[in-house]
C-alpha cells in the first residue's frame, strides 16, 4: 500500500505568493523563463532556472547555474520569502482550469514505494535529465519542485477534502497570468493529518507517475544515494521521502500531445501522401484547422492543408494496451517506416507541442517552414493510462499532457 505522509513544507507568505509561485522548470526554455520573471524580484525561476541570473548563452546544467541555485535558495529563506511552517502537514492544493476544479493532496511520497513498484510510471527517463535534477536537488538539499501524482479516487479521502475547502478559507488563492486558478489549503489538525496518512495506507494499492518522471527518478537516486552516505540511517529521515502532489484519478484529465516534423525524409508531398494511402484512410479537410474526433483518428497538416487520417483496422490491435495508443500507431505506420524517426527521445527532427498551445502553435510552425508536416492525436484516456502501468508497459515518448501544470513554489521540502 501507498506511504504519504505530512511534511513540514516550506513556503512563501501570502503576499508574494502570486509573484514567487511559477510553472515547472521543464515546461519553458531560458529565453521565455527570463521573461516570465521579469519585474518578479522573488519568482521561484531564480532557483529553478537559475541561469536566468547569469550571462546569456550559459550551459544550463553548468556548475555555475547550480551555485547560483544553491545561492538565490538561501537568499529566498534569508529574506523571508520562503519560510518552514512549524509542524508537519498535508495541505491541499486545487486547481481551476475552464470552470472545472481537481483537488490534490501534497504530501511526501516514499522513495522506496518508487523503488518497489508501488509508483508506477508509464514513460521512460532519459539519464541527462535524471542527472540535471539529482544535482539540483542534491545542491540545494531539498525538493524545490513536485511532481504529479495519481491514485485510485477514495471517498473517505475525497470526504475530507469536501470538508476542508467548504469550511476553510485558503492559504493562498489566487489566478495565475494563463488564467487558471490556485487553491491552497494547510491542514493543521493533527488528527485530521492522521486520518490521512492511515487511508493511504489502507486504501491505496499504488500511486502513478502522471506528471514529472525524472523529478521521481531524481527524487529515489537521492534518496539512495544518501542511505549509502549514511548507513546508520533508519528510513524516518526526510531524503527517504520527495515531494509530490496526489490527484484522485477521476478528477483527471489529459489533453492531447502533438508532434511537428522536419522533413518528409526525402519524399515529394505527392509521394508522402501516396504512402500514407498504405495504413489511412484520407480525407482533405481544406484550411480550417480540423482536429481529431475519436481514437484512431489523426489530423495532418501539410502544405498549407489540413488532413484526416483514419487508421485500418489492420495496424492496430485493441487487445494490446501498447499496440492500441495512437501514439504507438503514428510510430509504427509513419514516423518510423515511412519518415524514418527511429528514436523519438533523441531525434532533432521531430519536436512535440503540447496540446495547451492549439492547433494554431502546429500550423504556424509548418507555415514557417520551420517544420514540414505536423500531426494532432486523440488523447490518451487516463484509462489507458493506469492499464498500462499496471500492465508494467511503458508508452512512447511524450504520449500525455496534463493541464494546469502544478505551480512550484506553494511548498517546498527540506531534505533534512
Amino acid at each position: 500500500m501507498a506511504v504519504v505522509k505530512p511534511f513540514r513544507g516550506v513556503r512563501p507568505p501570502l503576499e508574494i505568493v502570486k509573484d514567487l509561485a511559477c510553472l515547472p522548470y521543464d515546461v519553458m526554455n531560458t529565453e521565455e523563463a527570463a521573461v516570465m520573471a521579469r519585474g518578479k524580484e522573488c519568482s521561484l525561476l531564480h532557483i529553478t532556472r537559475a541561469e536566468i541570473d547569469l550571462p546569456v548563452g550559459i550551459d544550463t546544467h553548468s556548475e555555475e547555474v547550480y551555485k547560483k541555485s544553491v545561492e538565490n535558495f538561501a537568499l529566498w529563506q534569508k529574506k523571508g520569502w520562503l519560510i518552514q511552517d512549524k509542524e508537519p502537514s498535508f495541505y491541499i492544493y486545487a486547481q481551476t482550469m475552464a470552470g472545472r476544479t481537481q483537488y490534490g493532496i501534497v504530501g511526501c511520497a516514499s522513495i522506496d514505494d518508487y523503488l518497489n513498484g508501488i509508483i508506477k510510471k508509464h514513460e521512460l527517463t532519459r539519464p541527462d535529465k535524471e542527472q540535471d535534477r539529482m544535482i539540483h536537488v542534491r545542491v540545494n538539499n531539498a525538493y524545490i519542485e513536485p511532481v504529479f501524482f495519481t491514485y485510485p479516487a477514495v471517498k473517505e479521502i475525497d470526504a475530507i477534502v469536501k470538508k476542508i475547502v467548504k469550511k476553510e478559507k485558503p492559504e493562498y488563492d489566487f489566478i495565475a497570468e494563463d488564467g487558471f486558478g490556485h487553491h491552497f489549503w494547510v491542514v493543521r489538525n493533527p488528527e485530521t493529518n492522521r486520518q490521512i496518512q492511515h487511508l493511504f495506507a489502507e486504501k491505496v494499492p499504488c500511486t502513478y507517475v502522471a506528471d514529472g518522471h525524472h523529478r521521481t527518478a531524481a527524487a529515489a537516486l537521492v534518496g539512495k544515494e544518501k542511505r549509502e552516505n549514511n548507513l546508520k540511517y533508519d528510513g524516518t529521515e526526510e531524503f527517504n521521502y520527495f515531494l509530490a502532489v496526489h490527484f484522485p484519478d477521476d478528477q483527471l484529465r489529459i489533453i492531447d500531445y502533438n508532434r511537428t516534423i522536419k522533413d518528409l525524409n526525402g519524399l515529394s508531398e505527392k509521394e508522402f501522401l501516396s504512402r500514407l494511402e498504405e495504413g489511412f484512410k484520407i480525407k482533405e479537410k481544406g484550411t480550417k484547422i480540423y482536429k481529431p474526433r475519436k481514437l484512431h483518428n489523426f489530423s495532418m497538416y501539410l502544405d498549407g492543408k489540413w488532413y484526416s487520417l483514419t487508421a485500418k483496422k489492420e495496424t492496430y490491435d485493441d487487445n494490446d494496451p501498447i499496440g492500441v495508443l495512437d501514439v504507438t500507431i503514428l510510430t509504427n505506420q509513419i514516423l518510423s517506416p515511412i519518415l524514418d524517426i527511429q528514436d523519438l527521445r533523441r531525434s532533432k527532427r521531430i519536436d512535440f507541442v503540447g496540446g495547451k498551445r492549439g492547433m494554431g502553435e502546429l500550423k504556424k510552425r509548418v507555415d514557417s517552414g520551420e517544420m514540414k508536416v505536423a500531426f494532432a492525436l486523440f488523447p490518451v484516456s487516463m484509462k489507458q493510462l493506469i492499464t498500462i502501468a499496471d500492465s508494467g508497459n511503458i508508452m512512447p515518448p511524450k504520449s500525455t499532457w496534463f493541464e494546469p501544470k502544478l505551480r512550484s513554489g506553494l511548498v517546498i521540502h527540506l531534505l533534512e
